[in-house]
């Protein structure tokens, strides 16, 4: 499989027009093997907006990416074509199920063409109309990092906010509840709605609590067990980071996963039949120092790492299974 041009990441950090880790821009599926993707909308939130320039700085402080994994010694670089396909351009960013078109019809394409997506998000709305753009033959199975469960059935009139986006997936066949599990789940809720929806589609549904007993190796193994051999989709909210480390977000909970957690369980998950993924949530107003920008970002290289091993064949090793520990 043909390599990535990485000839932008010898030049400094500082030079340049930035792309998601200084990977070459592309322009049709053609080009990729893995597409990397902006989608800066925030028009599903129901508190503080922002996420909508988390795309921006995510690839600004992406800059500070390197290739080589520092435990698996995998180059996602090497292994595969990485390309930044630009943001989506949106026709109606004032119009929810508008914007969630506009989504659903600039990433459909690259799926069409058996490529991988990573996107950056953008409020976690954002995650159904890119299910919609995998249109897959078979419901998926779901690995869902996050604070709160997003399966509220409606929040001020609509059904594609923010709180809804698996429920919307389960009822429409793109992701099996029984081969989902939602990790670090956690703060006071005014309604259990959410939680109980989970639970009575089954969902595997780990709350924090649960987490911390265990520790990220058993529930990174947990969540292989819960997905299986299918193919799955992988979707990380910075706000199920305690805020201690990922300030900069739309709906924080304290008591969150700590990165060295949040690293060692995406590590924990090489080996799954991985098809796309995204990182959302990443609000750059509400944390001027730009660390979650920079959380968001490191995030976003796991999760590519995961991708690329898979679309190259590559098997997971001792050393991976070892970093979950």
């Amino acid at each position: 499989m043909p390599s990535t041009d990485t000839s932008r990441q010898s030049q400094p950090r500082y030079s340049g027009i930035p792309t998601f880790m200084r990977v070459p821009c592309a322009a049709s599926p053609q080009e990729v093997d893995i597409a990397i993707a902006g989608v800066p909308f925030d028009g599903g939130v129901s508190a503080r907006p922002g996420a909508r320039y988390g795309p921006r700085e995510m690839r600004n402080l992406s800059s500070m990416t390197r290739a080589i994994h520092p435990v698996t010694r995998f180059d996602p670089f090497a292994a595969c074509r990485v390309g930044d396909i630009g943001d989506v351009p949106f026709s109606s960013v004032y119009e929810l199920e508008r914007a969630h078109e506009d989504i659903r019809r600039f990433l459909a394409p690259y799926y069409a063409a058996g490529k991988k997506v990573l996107a950056a998000g953008g409020d976690h709305s954002i995650s159904f109309p890119i299910l919609q753009a995998i249109a897959p033959r078979r419901p998926l199975g779901m690995v869902h990092i996050d604070a709160h469960t997003d399966t509220w059935d409606a929040f001020s009139g609509s059904k594609f906010s923010h709180g809804s986006p698996f429920r919307r997936a389960v009822e429409a066949g793109l992701i099996d509840p029984r081969r989902c599990i939602q990790i670090g789940i956690r703060g006071a809720q005014n309604s259990d709605e959410g939680w109980r929806y989970s639970l009575e589609q089954g969902m595997r549904v780990v709350f924090m609590d649960e987490f911390d007993a265990l520790g990220a190796a058993a529930v990174a193994a947990e969540a292989r067990r819960v997905i299986g051999s299918g193919p799955a989709y992988l979707t990380v909210d910075v706000d199920g980071l305690d805020p201690a480390y990922a300030p900069g977000t739309g709906t924080p909970e304290i008591g969150g996963l700590t990165t060295r957690e949040a690293l060692a369980l995406l590590r924990g998950l090489d080996g799954l039949d991985l098809v796309g993924a995204d990182v959302v949530e990443v609000a750059p107003p509400y944390d001027p120092s730009g660390n979650t920008a920079l959380v968001g970002a490191t995030l976003m290289y796991e999760c590519l790492c995961l991708l690329a091993r898979g679309a190259a064949g590559q098997r997971p090793d001792a050393q991976c299974a070892a970093a979950a520990g």
